[in-house]
């Protein structure tokens, strides 16, 4: 989609991070806005961060919420007369082993990050189906064709993320919807400080020290890249030095380079634990 101009985008997430940037940027590239989040307050704030006259929404939803996000596709339709383009953004994460997490954490990522962007592909999909041309944009994460330990549902969920964006490409091939399948790797936003974490969250700090040394991609860049990779119709979008250089690894050494993360991760615990 070249001209970005005027066109109605629907947009999760919208409260902060890569979604409060992405909001920024198409406002000013003059689009109609329809922003969802949980957060009303985050919401509040990204708006009044654009620029003024921006033409924008604001819709409070909890995107595993399928009925929820049915309602928001029509409402978004009611309050902009159609919407031509959706960016599946929310996300979560949870940190733990998979022998330890709780499957209610692990169902709180996965519905939020999964089953969310599922929702929001099938509530707008007749109306996208509507216009000459529209775009989905999913954003998955190198998590989505790379797991890292201690990341399980959202490893399980980011790949699932992909499988679906994939999906949807051959059967809407002949369609006027194009997909764009979105894979950034770390970018400096508060996912990691707004995780859940196994035990006592003894290891938060730990984790978000430890976030922050190797996020080496702002939220501005992340969404400067993202709307660059919908302009040019991508079908996927790499963000980041490091998802292109984790993305090489695991095409030159597909399991691997899967067994040296692995090695290297136990080789640490081990040293802590000892400690």
């Amino acid at each position: 989609m070249k001209n970005l101009s005027g066109k109605v985008v629907a947009l999760t997430g919208a409260a902060s991070g890569i979604g409060r940037c992405l909001a920024i940027q198409l406002a000013g590239k003059n689009c109609h806005l329809a922003l969802a989040d949980v957060d009303e307050e985050g919401l509040r704030g990204t708006i009044a961060l654009l620029p003024a006259g921006a033409n924008v929404s604001m819709h409070i939803v909890d995107v595993a919420n399928r009925m929820r996000v049915y309602a928001w596709a029509d409402e978004v339709v009611a309050r902009h007369g159609h919407v031509d383009i959706v960016i599946n953004n929310a996300g979560v994460a949870s940190t733990a082993r998979l022998d330890e997490i709780s499957y209610e954490d692990f169902d709180w990522v996965f519905n939020i990050v999964f089953y969310g962007v599922l929702y929001g592909t099938k509530a707008f999909l007749p109306y996208l189906k509507q216009r000459d041309e529209a775009n989905i944009v999913n954003i998955s994460s190198v998590n989505g064709f790379f797991p890292f330990p201690q990341n399980g549902p959202y490893n399980a969920a980011k790949h699932a993320v992909k499988g679906l964006n994939q999906t949807l490409m051959q059967e809407l091939r002949s369609t006027n919807v194009k997909i764009t399948s979105v894979h950034p790797g770390g970018i400096r936003t508060n996912i990691v400080r707004n995780a859940r974490f196994s035990g006592n969250g003894a290891n938060r700090g730990k984790k978000i020290i430890e976030f922050d040394r190797v996020a080496g991609t702002s939220a501005e860049k992340a969404a400067k890249i993202i709307i660059g990779g919908l302009v040019k119709n991508r079908k996927r979008q790499l963000v980041g030095k490091d998802a292109v250089i984790i993305d090489l690894l695991v095409r030159l050494f597909p399991q691997g380079f899967s067994d040296m993360v692995g090695f290297a991760a136990d080789l640490k615990s081990r040293k802590e634990n000892e400690k």
